[in-house]
């Protein structure tokens, strides 16, 4: 017989990502990219002992983390990059999620760090969060993940927005246009590095302020929720930036739900975890990952079947 008699039509699913500049869009892309080279390599062409469909991946651009999340609890997408924060609130029903909560959402694997960072402007002489008193600050648009973290973080800090001189509710990308043009003194923001858009604010003299942490009240949001954890920007991540800059993040994470069958997840899982080298080649911010923290890193919704399958046979767990 000739393997066309068993060949299946291919089956399309679909991963939301982010803004067509950011990390999450070039994940989604890369987990594809996996994919379709484990699918057609010559050894692993018996994928078909798995499964006798042939997948077509498909990436686009999306409002980020809630949207991905919303699109999955719907059956639009059947994967999804979401910030670890956003996978806890979906999963418990909490924050935007109360009355919505999505129980069947399931984790597959965290990804790089985001940590936030506030960037100011070399001429507001700012040089941590207390010199944001008196200061225009741009907290971010409504919805967003950025705007999110940053009034978690105000919290921590005792303040309201009368802390500053006025606030903003620019998108992430109009924020640094407003730097540089003098027309905010600082912005907070969530984000993977290197990140040309902070290159770009880097270039016009801003700087990302330090965070505390040592006892401080960030330790105490750290220590509170397990989606949080320390990060640091390395020296020389960006132009100008001398020293290492600590803060908290969050991590970009891949869910799915339980309503996707196991098989697809398993191979998703297999195409990334067995092209590891070339997947951490994909972007700068894959680097530094480790197979055994991907599986257990900002992880609050439960593993999905398939994930743990593969996982198992590999000996990860």
């Amino acid at each position: 017989f000739s393997f066309g008699s068993i060949a299946k039509s291919a089956e399309f699913f679909t991963i939301g990502t982010g803004g067509p500049t950011g990390v999450y869009f070039q994940t989604g892309n890369a987990i594809c990219k996996m994919l379709h080279k484990y699918a057609t390599s010559s050894e692993h062409g018996r994928s078909k002992s798995v499964t006798d469909k042939q997948y077509r991946c498909t990436a686009p651009s999306t409002g980020g983390s809630n949207y991905n999340i919303g699109q999955i609890a719907a059956g639009e997408f059947q994967f999804g990059v979401a910030q670890s924060d956003w996978q806890f609130h979906a999963v418990n029903g909490s924050s935007k999620w109360e009355g919505k909560k999505f129980g069947n959402l399931r984790a597959v694997f965290s990804v790089h760090n985001e940590p936030f960072q506030i960037w100011a402007r070399k001429k507001a002489k700012v040089k941590d969060f207390k010199g944001l008193k008196g200061k225009t600050v741009n907290i971010g648009n409504p919805g967003s993940g950025q705007r999110g973290t940053m009034e978690e973080l105000m919290k921590a800090m005792g303040v309201d927005n009368s802390y500053f001189k006025g606030v903003t509710e620019l998108t992430s990308s109009e924020q640094v246009k407003a730097l540089c043009d003098g027309k905010i003194d600082a912005f907070g923001y969530s984000v993977g590095f290197p990140n040309g858009a902070m290159e770009q604010a880097a270039t016009c003299g801003a700087k990302a302020l330090p965070i505390n942490l040592t006892g401080g009240p960030v330790q105490g949001l750290i220590d509170g929720a397990d989606y949080y954890a320390a990060a640091t920007i390395p020296a020389g991540t960006y132009t100008g930036q001398k020293k290492d800059v600590t803060t908290f993040g969050v991590k970009a994470t891949v869910v799915t739900s339980n309503a996707v069958e196991a098989d697809l997840v398993y191979l998703v899982v297999k195409a990334v975890f067995e092209n590891f080298d070339d997947f951490r080649k994909q972007h700068p911010a894959f680097a530094p990952l480790k197979k055994e923290d991907m599986i257990a890193d900002g992880l609050s919704a439960p593993l999905h079947e398939g994930a743990i399958r593969y996982y198992k046979e590999a000996g990860l767990m």
